[in-house]
């Protein structure tokens, strides 16, 4: 066993909220290869728990993530060894590909791969004091983790350009600005914000609604309008007449919570479209 404290640790409350934290403040949660693996680990152990519903991830004190661990002189941009398969995205399966919603409560500063993994979530919250920016062409590389993908999808070929390419530092309202994140908040209220949404969505909204609504999120910015009316139908015949169908509108209409009967794990469907994408795999 080592001595060494957990980099990546998960607190999941009563609503079915995970909350996962990067957890090297003295570092300001920059990361290294393990901690990169022990995130996809965990993002991989939620996807599969149905008591989770909803993810926030946060960093520990006054950062999100400062990025890779550059401790190292140039340790983090080392050449890969020869005859070894590489991937810009060490992270396997990212925030997107996972079915849960995960919302990003970036508390503080978010610069390069802290920003780039940022860009994996479905929602992004952030201080109005945070540094982010994706900075890599000021280190001699290319920026990572699917960025050229996560962020002109997000937010359009002409705001990634101006992130991506200058390799600028931004404050938190510049990313309301460029539609970066959603909402923008004082450092103290960033987490407690997020961690209200989120358990609204976990308490309100179905679980297998969700899921399958997040597939059809991913797809719909770069597939076509075939394949979106597709998915939609198809989750549509899947859902509806279902026990969660039936509850919600009850619900609705008797003014109450609403008690989900649905599992992910359970009832994704094993073939077919939603299947063709499971969460180990690019979209």
């Amino acid at each position: 066993m080592s001595d060494e404290p957990e980099t990546i640790t998960v607190s999941t409350d009563a609503d079915g909220v995970a909350l996962v934290t990067l957890n090297r403040p003295e570092r300001l949660n920059a990361l290294r290869g393990r901690d990169i693996g022990a995130l996809s680990q965990t993002y991989a152990r939620l996807d599969a728990d149905d008591d989770v519903r909803v993810v926030v991830l946060t960093g520990a004190g006054r950062a999100f993530c400062s990025g890779a661990d550059l401790s190292r002189a140039g340790g983090a941009f080392q050449a890969p060894r020869q005859g070894a398969q590489y991937r810009s995205s060490p992270a396997r399966p990212m925030a997107f590909q996972i079915r849960k919603p995960v919302v990003a409560a970036i508390n503080g500063h978010a610069i390069g791969l802290g920003m780039t993994l940022a860009l994996h979530c479905d929602i992004r919250f952030i201080a109005d004091e945070a540094k982010w920016g994706v900075v890599q062409v000021r280190r001699g590389v290319v920026p990572d983790a699917v960025s050229h993908w996560t962020l002109v999808r997000s937010v359009g070929l002409a705001a990634a350009a101006e992130v991506l390419l200058s390799g600028a530092l931004f404050r938190g309202p510049d990313a309301l600005r460029l539609g970066v994140a959603t909402r923008c908040l004082p450092f103290p209220q960033v987490l407690p914000q997020a961690l209200d949404f989120a358990r609204d969505m976990a308490v309100g909204a179905a679980p297998l609604s969700l899921a399958m609504s997040k597939q059809i999120l991913w797809t719909a910015a770069d597939g076509t309008l075939a394949d979106v009316d597709r998915l939609e139908s198809e989750a549509h015949q899947l859902l509806m007449g279902r026990p969660d169908a039936l509850e919600g509108g009850a619900a609705a209409f008797e003014k109450r919570p609403p008690r989900w009967h649905g599992r992910v794990t359970r009832d994704w469907p094993e073939e077919g479209g939603f299947a063709a994408a499971p969460p180990d795999r690019m979209p």
